[in-house]
């Protein structure tokens, strides 16, 4: 009987492979329009539970709500039914376990529909998380997450430019973010678009300038929302969908590895693994290593409870690594308590501030030259013989990165502590005043956090916060500014021209032609584009000092987000305004300028060379 059954069962799947093969192509149109419309239906469906979970609603708002997320629930069953029908290998191929467990599970949120909760059920614990709303919700936002990734891993095999698709997701998660924070349960009073269009840029562009105070005015799910636009803009959004991309699926195009190894700066496409882990790795260990220092600084002193000093702790720590400068307490770092306490706070916060402002490469290579170091040291130890060492163990970036960086901290403290002695400082101890120095030797390199109120600083000290925001911090970090590199490679130019030397050499390497070709680009671009957005600032709000106006000009464009108190004052035009500055800032001019552009090549033609009057 079994035989017979077996044969019978070879049989109709013999026949189903020959029916699916003949009409293979009549059955790919359905799923290719079941495909879109999942896609669409995921959209609609995070936007409905955004809805229900952020508003308050009337029954026909519920009922409408519930129908739009039945008729999602429908679309995405009949979708993962059909693939499953119609190309069962190819589906189980390209189906890692985590697609695979949001599948069956979407299919379970049928069972209500097909067999009504039962009376006495079997495993009542079990059945009752089946039956429950808070389930099918679940189900429904992770099924639509994971839907929408494929459905941008397929536009990102399209072959567009790595920058625009950068820009595109940046812009893209600032809108999202500006309507999720307006919502009522993330406010605890009434916020207009404009202010929460500017304060979702600032967030995912790690800025830190807000028209708003964020302890009165967002909630605790607002908060939430906050912090994760600055972990999204801190990381970058690409890190995030790289990530996802490799983790749901594994199987993404050579030109998408391609893509990312650029946009992650990853050196081999074999490497794109270890960077995203490592990016990762690198933030959530020392984020949380910030979390339990931050409380351990806090706890009791400033009067909070349990909960609170957790929030602020974990606020502050996201804050910190990713330049953000948002702070969650009335007056932010610059709080009497805070600043007149044992200073412990700001010594963490300069710390997590130097790791994110120094550039995830450099902490890669350092980790990896640390690792080569102790196994040295373990040969040594068990006499096993000297191990053989790379010749390079550190590479030309890391080295002028923290080079370049050591001297601009040292140079930028003494003169705070210089000019700020009997000023801001006035009335501190020694001790405080050299934490203080410290501190605001890091803040105006990207991250806008402030003890002391930069308005009562000297004229003197503001340019050299304005040249600091200028410079920034490190490539690939969560800084903004020119960046530590380009203004390295710009002296170190510079001091090749005034010696008469030919060629750029540093640490025992040249430098390329094509790197101080772009450095000197990149900053004659921020040059230009700061008059350019100054000059505007400056039309728009003549009431205004211009002193105040070129400072938060410097301050949105290279995302540091200090400022001398004018952001709420300023009209919804020039936020707008300096909206656009700060995304400008985050995603780079001339990276954006050449993905607008594209890639030309040289003409076959070469020209005799000649020279220009320069001086």
């Amino acid at each position: 009987m079994s035989t017979t059954l077996r044969k019978k069962l070879q049989n109709a799947a013999q026949r189903y492979k020959r029916f699916t093969a003949k009409f293979a192509p009549a059955l790919q149109l359905p799923a290719q329009v079941l495909s879109v419309a999942a896609f669409v239906g995921s959209i609609a469906c995070l936007v409905a539970l955004t809805v229900w979970f952020g508003y308050d609603h009337t029954p026909d708002d519920v009922k409408w709500i519930r129908r739009t997320l039945r008729g999602c629930q429908l679309l995405f069953a009949t979708n993962i039914l059909y693939s499953l029908a119609t190309d069962f290998r190819r589906t189980i191929k390209q189906s890692k376990a985590f697609k695979w467990i949001v599948d069956i599970a979407v299919l379970l949120t049928l069972l209500p529909l097909a067999y009504p909760h039962p009376a006495h059920p079997w495993i009542p614990v079990l059945e009752r998380v089946l039956y429950s709303g808070v389930f099918l919700y679940t189900i429904l936002a992770a099924y639509a997450v994971v839907d929408i990734r494929y459905g941008l891993m397929k536009m990102l095999g399209k072959r567009t430019n790595p920058s625009l698709i950068l820009t595109g997701s940046f812009i893209a998660l600032i809108l999202a973010g500006s309507f999720i924070l307006m919502m009522p349960r993330c406010t605890t009073g009434e916020l207009s678009y404009v202010d929460s269009l500017f304060v979702a840029t600032s967030a995912v562009c790690i800025t830190g300038l807000t028209p708003v105070d964020i302890s009165t005015t967002f909630s605790l799910p607002g908060l939430a929302v906050l912090g994760f636009l600055i972990q999204a803009g801190g990381l970058g959004v690409m890190t995030f969908t790289s990530f996802f991309a490799l983790f749901f699926s594994g199987n993404t195009s050579v030109y998408n590895q391609l893509m990312m190894k650029d946009i992650l700066s990853s050196k081999t496409i074999g490497a794109l693994v270890p960077t995203l882990f490592y990016i990762l790795g690198f933030t959530l260990l020392i984020e949380a290593l910030g979390v339990g220092a931050f409380f351990l600084c806090i706890h009791g002193e400033l009067n909070m409870s349990l909960q609170d000093e957790i929030i602020f702790s974990l606020f502050h720590s996201l804050s910190a690594f990713c330049n953000a400068g948002f702070s969650n307490i009335e007056g932010g770092l610059s709080n009497p308590v805070l600043l007149h306490s044992n200073q412990s706070v700001y010594i963490v916060a300069s710390v997590l501030i130097a790791a994110g402002g120094i550039g995830f490469p450099i902490l890669m290579n350092v980790a990896q030259a640390t690792k080569m170091h102790l196994r040295a040291l373990w040969h040594r130890i068990r006499r096993e013989g000297p191990r053989r060492m790379p010749i390079h163990i550190y590479d030309l970036n890391t080295k002028i990165v923290v080079a370049t960086t050591g001297w601009i901290f040292a140079v930028s403290a003494t003169l705070f502590l210089l000019f700020e002695y009997d000023n801001t400082l006035s009335g501190m101890t020694a001790y405080e005043k050299v934490v203080q120095s410290v501190f605001n030797a890091w803040v105006p390199r990207s991250s806008g956090f402030s003890s002391v109120n930069p308005a009562s600083m000297l004229n003197i000290t503001l340019l050299m916060f304005v040249v600091l925001m200028w410079i920034g911090g490190s490539s690939q970090s969560t800084a903004g500014g020119i960046k530590v590199n380009t203004f390295a490679a710009m002296l170190l130019n510079l001091k090749a021209i005034v010696t008469g030397r030919t060629r750029v050499d540093v640490f025992g390497r040249t430098i390329s032609v094509p790197s101080l070709r772009r450095a000197h680009a990149v900053v004659g671009l921020s040059i230009l584009a700061y008059v350019f957005y100054s000059m505007l600032l400056l039309g728009l709000e003549p009431s205004l000092s211009a002193k105040e106006l070129l400072y938060e000009a410097a301050s949105a464009l290279f995302t540091v987000g200090s400022s001398l108190g004018v952001t709420p004052e300023l009209s919804d035009l020039s936020k707008v305004l300096l909206s656009t500055a700060m995304l400008l800032g985050r995603v780079g001019i001339i990276s954006l300028l050449a993905g607008i552009v594209g890639t030309h090549t040289d003409s076959a033609a070469r020209f005799p060379s000649d020279n220009i009057i320069i001086n």
